[in-house]
């Protein structure tokens, strides 16, 4: 034990720590008689503990010394410095002479040698140190250290760490501790976790050096630990920051936007977080504004958790709520500034408990802190981000919530982009949408199935177009095209092309000879754009260009007719199941002009299938066209089944990822048309042929059960007879079909083009055209390889009963 005394004072004290005698100088410095302190123990006198350092000291039986603060008799504390020297000739009992040196006010304390200022630095150092002999049990350990583990170093010294505390990560420290021992060399470690005299977790940087004797022999080590634990969350808020950087925004899609906020948090600094957007936004549409006064509704958008599944969330991603006027996310976002709750402030406690599911998730995950961060981005509030804290003992901070405003803004800007671009998509994917067919219509010549896939993952509109046109005498045109190019320019190119398909289709030209036209029509419209607007377009790729195909079908001769313009070849699949490239005429592509376009006429068995595609579907950057073509005749090979199902298949067997290109994928399945829905007539150039073409056609019509068309027809037929016999030339022929439509063509050798005009008062001639116009439904012509056809079509009744069946080989009456 120690006491102190002033200068030149002198006290004995016994191993027990009594005070045995007294000096003078101690009674001046504190105040106490001789007969008032022998006899009593030392420590009474100390204002405070004794120094570690001391102790051991005192317990080692050597001499120390050290400043220590006393009690006065008067109640006052001094500091006043003290030397204890054993006395050796004491006994069997040690004895303690206690010296000591009078405060500053009386004399000058001695100054401490080298030894003593070693100790000293080591008890009175603000980070905690330890020292371990060889067998690494611990020898001496700081006040600092002490506190940390919870423990006194009297009840630590002579146990190993393992011993001291026996869990992890405990058990890595003891670890690296032999390593030292037996290495010799110094290890630094860093590492988090709550000791057993903390209230929270920290991290830690750790110093473990061997300590060697002057042979280099290692005789023990230290440790020194710092509190590295802001440096730690420094480091962690920017490492977040750079993974917002890489991870937000990867995408032009809000929900994956808003996913990858959630992800980036979680990774980082909360326990639980949500994205809530407004609805508006959620749409890609334009956001609503936040009015303070009124609720605001959201959709859960998305949501993340250190726990699997999110179980802390009681809205499910997708949904739509409200946030109730004057709760603190409706404040939150009305404000437009990011605030930090716990769960025990007044606002925090009315939400919670407005919601008895919610109440029971912040009792049952124990959730005690949140911060409430609006998105905003260009000025204009998007949504909110929730951020919650349960695992994490350590409530939000002020530096927190800077790190969570910070990324929110990065991902505000990238949402407000995706936002933006879904809107304008959406436009534009409308626009491409009304383009195209909407469903393969109800045609009596074939079944039709289709698929349309934009580029990879659908971000641009492209210039794939497709088409199924009726045509007269039941007949059907089938295009497929495609623009170069992706985007707007190419859609809206796609458009004018395949309206002027259909334009010339109406008018009834021969495939090779439309695409002639289209040929022409490409050229102008390049000549029109010229580079300096195309310039302008960003998703232009220099001049136009375009592919397609074009076929048309006639269900009454089974001819199918077709010419291509630099476009894959179609494929036919026969009812037996053989399937074959169709030997086309490659053509040129659509707007090289000059050059020739060939048709080519086929004969198909009923229940013929034909494919028609764009190059997206078989062409591929890792792989020849020619397997991209075989995986496609493979896939056809076994369709027998619905032509729904067919395209499925194709597209599974022939597409190995996503395409790089637009997609088109038509498939007809041909139909003959019943020969008894048919009748046809030769007719003599003479006048007296127009009552026998008028008679033959009711007795037809009869048969049919169409008696109530009757009238119509046989003015219809009246008339183009007539003007078949008046301004035409041999053969004329006389043709009905019933179709979905009552179809009614007359034929001449003539190519001289039919011409409606209005007749004058006193006109004897020139209504017939303008009667058949005004009658039936609809009407034209178009030119044949003899001559041309003359047609016209009329509804059919909405309850007709077919007369009895013709005779056999009746389909085709002789000459009238």
């Amino acid at each position: 034990m120690e006491v102190r005394a002033a200068e030149d004072s002198a006290v004995v004290v016994d191993a027990g720590g009594v005070v045995l005698a007294w000096s003078d100088a101690a009674e001046r410095l504190l105040g106490y008689g001789a007969a008032e302190v022998v006899g009593r123990p030392a420590g009474e006198l100390l204002a405070g503990e004794l120094p570690g350092s001391a102790r051991r000291r005192v317990a080692d039986g050597q001499r120390w010394a050290g400043e220590v603060a006393l009690r006065r008799r008067d109640g006052d504390r001094v500091v006043v410095r003290l030397r204890g020297t054993p006395l050796v000739d004491a006994g069997p009992g040690r004895l303690w002479l206690v010296t000591g040196a009078a405060p500053a006010d009386l004399a000058a304390p001695p100054e401490p040698g080298g030894a003593e200022l070693w100790d000293l630095t080591l008890a009175q150092l603000p980070v905690p140190v330890a020292v371990y002999d060889r067998q690494a049990r611990l020898v001496a350990a700081n006040e600092v250290m002490a506190r940390l583990m919870g423990r006194s170093e009297a009840d630590m010294r002579g146990l190993t760490l393992w011993e001291i505390e026996p869990r992890p990560p405990f058990d890595e420290y003891d670890r690296l501790q032999r390593e030292v021992l037996r290495t010799g060399k110094t290890v630094f470690h860093e590492g988090r976790g709550q000791s057993p005299g903390d209230t929270r977790e920290r991290a830690w940087s750790m110093f473990l050096s061997p300590l060697k004797d002057g042979t280099g022999a290692v005789r023990g080590l230290s440790a020194a630990v710092f509190d590295t634990t802001e440096q730690y969350w420094a480091r962690r808020r920017l490492a977040v920051l750079n993974d917002a950087s890489l991870r937000i925004g990867s995408t032009l899609d809000v929900t994956r936007t808003a996913e990858e906020l959630a992800d980036v948090a979680v990774a980082g600094f909360a326990d639980f977080v949500t994205v809530d957007l407004l609805e508006s936004v959620a749409l890609g549409d334009e956001p609503e504004q936040v009015l303070a006064g009124e609720p605001v509704t959201v959709r859960r958008t998305a949501q993340r958790s250190v726990l699997d599944g999110c179980p802390e969330s009681v809205v499910p991603t997708g949904g739509t709520f409200l946030y109730p006027v004057g709760t603190p996310p409706a404040q939150t976002l009305a404000g437009g500034r990011g605030t930090r709750q716990r769960m025990e402030d007044p606002g925090m406690r009315e939400w919670i408990r407005s919601s008895r599911a919610r109440a029971e998730t912040v009792s049952k995950y124990m959730i005690h802190s949140v911060m409430l961060v609006p998105l905003r981005a260009r000025g204009v509030t998007l949504g909110l981000v929730h951020f919650l804290r349960h695992r994490t003992p350590e409530y939000f901070s002020a530096d927190d919530l800077l790190l969570a405003e910070e990324i929110v803004a990065r991902a505000a800007v990238s949402v407000d982009n995706a936002r933006r671009y879904t809107r304008e998509r959406r436009t534009a994917l409308a626009l491409q949408r009304s383009l195209l067919p909407e469903r393969p219509p109800g045609l009596a010549a074939m079944e039709v199935a289709y698929r349309y896939l934009p580029a990879g993952s659908g971000a641009d509109v492209g210039g794939d177009w497709f088409d199924v046109i009726p045509l007269s005498g039941a007949r059907v045109a089938l295009v497929v095209g495609d623009v170069v190019g992706h985007g707007i320019h190419a859609s809206a190119t796609m458009g004018r092309l395949r309206t002027a398909v259909r334009t010339l289709a109406d008018v009834d030209l021969a495939p090779d000879e439309l695409l002639t036209q289209l040929d022409d029509l490409v050229i102008r419209l390049d000549r029109e754009e010229g580079p300096e607007v195309r310039g302008r377009t960003e998703d232009a790729s220099g001049e136009v260009g375009a592919t397609c195909v074009y076929a048309v079908y006639d269900p009454v001769s089974r001819r199918c007719t077709m010419a291509r313009a630099g476009h894959p070849p179609p494929a036919l699949v026969n009812p037996g199941g053989g399937v074959r490239l169709l030997d086309l005429p490659a053509g040129p592509p659509l707007g090289l002009g000059g050059l020739p376009f060939e048709s080519v006429e086929l004969e198909l068995a009923e229940g013929s299938l034909l494919a028609l595609y764009t190059d997206g579907l078989v062409e591929a950057a890792d792989r020849d066209i020619e397997v991209g073509l075989a995986l496609l005749q493979q896939a056809l090979g076994g369709a027998d089944g619905p032509l729904e199902e067919t395209c499925d298949q194709v597209l599974r067997t022939v597409l190995a990822d996503r395409s790089a290109d637009d997609i088109v994928l038509m498939l007809a399945r041909t139909s003959a048309l019943d020969s008894a829905k048919v009748r046809t007539w030769q007719l003599p150039q003479d006048p007296a042929a127009v009552a026998g073409a008028r008679k033959v056609a009711g007795t037809q019509l009869a048969v049919w059960g169409l008696t109530d068309t009757a009238f119509a027809t046989e003015l219809i037929v009246s008339e183009l007879v007539t003007n078949a016999v008046r301004y035409g030339e041999p053969p004329i022929m006389l043709r009905l079909i019933r179709d979905a439509t009552l179809i009614c063509e007359v034929s001449d050798g003539s190519s001289t083009a039919p011409h409606l005009r209005r007749a004058r008062v006193f006109d004897e001639g020139g209504r017939g055209l303008l009667l058949v116009a005004q009658i039936s439904e609809r009407w034209g012509s178009r030119q044949t390889a003899t001559g041309k056809t003359i047609w016209a079509e009329q509804p059919l009744p909405m309850e007709s009963s077919p007369g009895p069946a013709d005779p056999p080989g009746e389909a085709r009456s002789p000459v009238l």
